[in-house]
């Protein structure tokens, strides 16, 4: 079921059939959804002026199992509507000696949680289309440009024709505009989600190439322009996105591809170990 969409379907009930209290705490929720999703039951009671139990009974009359039920559901809405101010808000008062362990717990719940949720059964069908392309056309756009790049760079290791798609001095469209039937492109956008790289990806759609989506899970948008789409956690509670668990999978990508062309390879490898050597491209004993 879609949560994001029921949990507003479920607020927007009419008063008749909300009682006084718990039309409060609908009403709450809609106007401070970015400060309600982190509070626990007895903290939004004592913000509308009710008890924890009446919150309780709250979340069960909307149909839920009980509170955390309900609050997972208003965490997966604001995951998707937040501003970059309101998402920095929700740090700010975070002491400064808590930063460090905060922020790589966050990061490695949201590594638990991806692993939890991959599909085995998808991520080799990704790896399928991807050695059956000719072309490969990696987009990310904004937050997500840096993943593009680094998959960029280990895929042209691979593969022959990979094409890195960025913002720059050459137009989305432009970059895209000779893909083929027999072309992959693989869209990355998280919250907030980028509107050019949607459009990128239903054009390419319309060309009759594959489309492959690296999002944050079933509710993103990407979902509806890619054939099939992998899931990470970019979970944080502040303005910077949690990339650690999309590059975990793009990680595992490569080594998929890579042990699935193994002989090919190792023939390049070697050769480019020749060039960098001759060209001094790495640090060595010889010229410490």
């Amino acid at each position: 079921m879609d949560d994001q969409q029921n949990l507003v379907e479920r607020l927007n009930l009419s008063g008749k059939r909300l009682s006084k209290s718990h039309r409060r705490i609908a009403d709450y929720i809609v106007d401070h959804y970015d400060k309600a999703v982190f509070m626990t039951a007895a903290v939004l009671g004592e913000q509308v002026g009710v008890s924890e139990s009446t919150v309780v009974r709250f979340a069960i009359a909307l149909g839920y199992e009980g509170y955390p039920q309900m609050q997972h559901a208003m965490q997966e809405l604001a995951r998707h509507r937040l501003t970059a101010a309101q998402r920095f808000d929700m740090s700010a008062d975070l002491a400064e000696e808590e930063v460090l362990p905060t922020v790589i717990r966050a990061d490695m719940q949201n590594i638990r949680r991806t692993v939890e949720q991959l599909n085995g059964g998808e991520f080799a069908e990704v790896v399928r289309r991807l050695l059956s392309a000719d072309t490969i056309y990696v987009l990310g756009l904004r937050s997500a440009a840096p993943l593009a790049q680094f998959f960029s760079y280990y895929l042209r290791f691979i593969f022959d024709d990979v094409r890195e798609v960025a913002a720059g001095t050459t137009d989305v469209f432009q970059s895209i505009a000779r893909i083929r039937k027999t072309d992959v492109l693989v869209g990355i956008s998280f919250p907030r989600y980028s509107t050019r790289t949607l459009e990128a990806m239903r054009f390419a759609h319309e060309c009759g190439a594959q489309v492959i989506g690296l999002t944050d899970g079933p509710m993103s948008p990407l979902h509806r322009e890619a054939d099939i789409c992998l899931s990470a956690r970019t979970d944080m509670t502040s303005f910077v996105d949690s990339l650690v668990a999309p590059l975990s999978v793009i990680n595992a990508l490569l080594v998929a591809l890579a042990l699935k062309k193994r002989k090919e390879l190792n023939t390049h490898l070697e050769k480019l170990e020749g060039i960098w050597d001759a060209y001094s491209v790495y640090i060595n004993k010889e010229n410490q």
